[in-house]
């Protein structure tokens, strides 16, 4: 393929996973991040080449004139895929910009923000009708009486900007089991300059998440897609995906396959659902408009979403697929799963029993892989640095 695939974020096993999709397929793939500590990704024998940046929120301007550089050194426009939400954030801001030296969805600026932002969000979801925790606004009135009368305690106090909350609280979100905590929550929101939103929780264990994964092409509808069901997270509760099956849920194509063509969507998206325990109703509850943690998982099973990306951009779309049965396969963060697990026992909401029973399934690592053992021995060496070092700090 004469078209290059930059990847940006290779820290994390996302940008591994697409490296590995795309290079599969013989494409010339470019690990970009803005430092070359701790990007295993880039270790894999199908990536082709590094690419250094300035780093994306402190020096953002140079950080876009230099991919603008990159691209303008190429022979044909690089298809380009941010697989981190930061990223995504400024790549959104800059889409016009970008799309003049890079292959990218053809999305309406903005959007791809306007999804990942949970205040946004709630307001596309009522307009199209598709159910989402009740939520009060900081701003509303009577908001104490609305608090303990339609949320109720516990409750969730939840960022509008995610990735910046992430990186300021190391956790998605708070939650809260009355006024006193709820009111902390607040104010330390606002003492770091973010907002929130405060959230029902819809009842149910961990293994009542379950998500849609879908490609819009250029026309904004669906020809690729599949259902999942989330088993744990990490951390628990309101966490990222550690052990997840692929399962096939029709309700969930006709909910997400509505709201995502009818707001005008186009590239790979993946909603999270949580089915309600008491009333088996599923509500909406974020977007990931970046490639999904479970990609090579995804991939095992027929759907190589970065290559489907890939291929439409550059003009050469892939005939449509939908994985309609259930292949029972499931994506294993082993080291944060085995974290999880602990919580979960501890805490009784599973049995070992329970937990030895879900791995009887074929499954997919999310860093170890025998075709391509390199990123996971680098992965598990810098593990070990980072667990000498905070022995040696607490000697």
């Amino acid at each position: 393929m004469q078209h290059k695939a930059v990847v940006l974020g290779t820290n994390y096993y996302i940008g591994l996973s697409t490296i590995r999709c795309l290079g599969s397929e013989g494409i010339h793939t470019v690990a970009a991040d803005y430092s070359d500590a701790g990007t295993y990704g880039a270790t894999s024998k199908y990536c082709s080449e590094q690419l250094i940046l300035p780093h994306y929120k402190k020096d953002t301007e140079h950080f876009i004139n230099t991919l603008i550089a990159y691209a303008t050194q190429q022979e044909h426009k690089p298809v380009l895929i941010p697989c981190h939400d930061s990223y995504l954030e400024v790549i959104d801001a800059h889409l016009d910009t970008l799309k003049q030296h890079y292959l990218l969805p053809n999305m309406d600026q903005g959007l791809y923000t306007k999804v990942m932002d949970k205040e946004k969000l709630h307001q596309l979801a009522v307009e199209e009708g598709v159910r989402v925790p009740e939520t009060v606004y900081l701003n509303d009135e009577s908001f104490t009486e609305k608090v303990e009368q339609t949320i109720q305690f516990p409750c969730l106090v939840k960022p509008v900007d995610s990735p910046t909350f992430v990186s300021v609280f190391r956790q998605k979100l708070f939650k809260v089991y009355d006024m006193e905590e709820l009111n902390d929550a607040i104010k330390k929101a606002k003492d770091a300059e973010l907002e929130v939103i405060i959230q029902r929780i819809i009842p149910g264990a961990d293994d009542h998440m379950h998500t849609f994964d879908a490609y819009l092409n250029h026309n904004s509808k669906i020809t690729h897609w599949t259902t999942c069901q989330k088993f744990r997270q990490y951390p628990i509760n309101f966490g990222a995906s550690v052990f997840t099956v692929q399962k096939h849920i029709p309700e969930l194509y006709d909910l997400g396959a509505h709201f995502l063509e009818n707001i005008g969507y186009k590239g790979f998206a993946e909603i999270e659902f949580k089915k309600d325990e008491t009333t088996g109703e599923f509500y909406l509850i974020e977007i990931n408009a970046r490639i999904t943690n479970f990609n090579h998982m995804l991939y095992d099973i027929g759907l190589n979403f970065p290559y489907i990306m890939y291929r439409e951009l550059i003009g050469e779309p892939l005939e449509p697929k939908a994985v309609t049965q259930t292949t029972n396969r499931a994506f294993w963060y082993a080291q944060e799963d085995l974290l999880a697990i602990k919580e979960y026992i501890k805490t009784g909401q599973l049995s070992v029993k329970e937990v030895s029973k879900s791995f009887f399934r074929p499954k997919t690592g999310a860093v170890w892989n025998r075709h391509d053992p390199k990123p996971a021995w680098v992965y598990s060496r810098q593990l070990v640095r980072k667990a000498l070092k905070r022995v040696t700090r607490r000697s």
